[in-house]
């Protein structure tokens, strides 16, 4: 027996080297696949953000000193950005429009549209829908030449006004960053409206029946039902919407150009300006960094509402 047992053992230990050998064999040949995509990202992710970095502290130009010869000048991009009253008054009209285009207004109306849509009927939830999501699917450009028609001292804005006896407004000279931020809320809104009843379709029927039952109106099922069981697609939902207007470009170029008297110019604007129009590469650069640097900052505080469980 003790022979038998002895000329079993090594067949049972060739099968596991075997198949150990053919187990590394299936990983590499998975992995090779995957080389040229990693080579890809490198290249044209990687590359773009590593050259960032190296013009931000250079003082590199489209013409003059700087596109003659290239000099590394460490923060003097970033001190020159602190010391200046127009970036400041940028940071200032990024924050307003932010706030209110995309924190109060997308997030807000997306919210209400879909609790509205929740209980309204099919037909009406289909043209509600195809209305708010027409807008949000229109180029970026397109878009601010249709709200600056509307907003134009001819336009649609004022003639409605003027058809109900008020005198004509002129928001896009008076009040032009809240011009440019209706016009984000009427096209970004879509974004929010589909996370939201996405987030809604998913709570159970059964939770709102019971609070019924112990006597919570609309107002507190909304205050202590939907609001933290939507707590994750809420925080989630503001992250996006900032992260996607503090980079709003087009719409504010078109529409008021990030003027007038610098009234509307955001930091995109304002690094556009400093880039292109003056030419200074390096300081643009610089500029876009701290902008992504207020990106962060915004994403680290909406992560911070996530529940524990939905950081792990």
């Amino acid at each position: 027996m003790s022979a038998t047992a002895t000329t079993e053992r090594p067949a049972q230990a060739t099968p596991r080297k075997n198949r150990r050998t053919l187990g590394n064999g299936l990983t590499t040949r998975r992995a090779v696949p995957m080389v040229p995509a990693l080579v890809l990202l490198l290249l044209f992710m990687a590359g773009p953000i590593l050259y960032s970095l190296y013009l931000a502290f250079t003082d590199n130009a489209i013409r003059g000193e700087g596109a003659a010869e290239t000099s590394f000048i460490g923060f003097e991009n970033f001190t020159n950005a602190f010391a200046d009253d127009a970036f400041w008054n940028s940071v200032v009209l990024t924050i307003v429009f932010t706030v209110v285009s995309a924190v109060i207004g997308q997030n807000c109306l997306g919210m209400l549209l879909a609790l509205l849509m929740e209980k309204s009927n099919r037909a009406i939830s289909f043209v509600v829908t195809s209305i708010v999501i027409a807008a949000w699917i229109l180029p970026e450009v397109v878009a601010g030449y249709l709200l600056y028609t509307f907003f134009a001292d001819e336009g649609s804005l004022n003639a409605i006004i003027t058809s109900l006896g008020l005198p004509p407004q002129e928001l896009l000279f008076a009040l032009p960053i809240l011009a440019v931020s209706f016009a984000n809320v009427w096209r970004g809104t879509a974004f929010s409206m589909l996370v939201y009843s996405a987030a809604l379709s998913a709570i159970p029927s059964d939770i709102y029946e019971s609070a019924a039952i112990d006597g919570a109106g609309p107002v507190r099922r909304f205050r202590s039902v939907t609001i933290p069981l939507m707590r994750p697609a809420i925080a989630t939902n503001l992250m996006l919407i900032t992260l996607q207007t503090l980079s709003v470009f087009g719409l504010i170029f078109i529409m008021t150009g990030g003027g007038p008297a610098q009234r509307s110019q955001t930091l995109p604007l304002y690094m556009y300006e400093q880039a292109f129009s003056y030419g200074q590469l390096g300081y643009g650069t610089a500029v876009a960094l701290l902008l992504l640097g207020i990106g962060a900052l915004a994403s680290i505080v909406y992560l911070r509402l996530l529940p524990e469980e939905e950081k792990r």
